[in-house]
């Protein structure tokens, strides 16, 4: 009689080449899902960044279409460490300052009063801010500079140089001499490789 042969099986060594090879499959496939959540994680977080400098950049144009001159205060002023405006509101006229601090853009805003006296003791305390009051937001990290002109006699210019100054005649009691408006306002943000430029033309508001 012929004897029946057993199966054979397979060998330790096939088996252990065999997890080997599911193995390096495994890593190869975990290396391609990674290298895909990583792109998407960085394109969604290029958007959102993108979204808000347009929001941001946005909300600066507004608040340069509302500049307001009350004769009481300076209306537009640039420092080189913040920008200050009087814009027009519902409610009155406020105070807004745009600063650069620690590489964060903020904006603070007073409330909106309708008294000269309440209005030039916004400007003051607009002169004393340090970053950490509740109304001063954190709108974008990241920005290395910036530099703010100011479209004045058919050209652009630093927006810290000499102006024409305009006598306080018929403003209202302790009206101050104050600086010509300009017809516009140049920004250059310099975003670590990026470099934004926007010009915004001042609103009806300004004389």
């Amino acid at each position: 009689m012929r004897a029946h042969s057993r199966p054979r099986g397979f060998t330790l060594v096939e088996v252990l080449v065999a997890l080997l090879i599911m193995a390096i499959l495994a890593a190869m496939g975990w290396q391609g899902v990674d290298g895909m959540i990583r792109a998407r994680d960085i394109s969604q977080e290029a958007a959102e960044r993108t979204l808000r400098l347009t929001t941001v950049v946005s909300q600066w144009e507004q608040d340069l279409a509302s500049v307001y001159d009350s004769h009481a205060v300076p209306a537009l002023g640039f420092d080189g460490s913040a920008l200050r405006l009087t814009r027009l509101t519902p409610d009155g006229v406020q105070v807004v300052v745009w600063s650069l601090r620690a590489g964060v853009w903020r904006r603070w805003t007073s409330p909106s009063v309708q008294r000269t006296a309440d209005l030039q003791q916004a400007w003051l305390a607009s002169q004393q801010l340090i970053g950490t009051e509740e109304a001063q937001v954190r709108l974008l990290d990241g920005a290395s500079g910036w530099q703010v002109y100011f479209f004045r006699g058919n050209a652009w210019s630093n927006a810290q140089s000499s102006a024409d100054v305009t006598p306080a005649t018929n403003g209202p009691p302790g009206a101050i001499a104050r600086v010509a408006l300009p017809s516009g306002v140049r920004l250059v943000l310099d975003l670590g490789e990026r470099r934004l430029t926007r010009d915004v033309m001042l609103g009806p508001n300004s004389p």
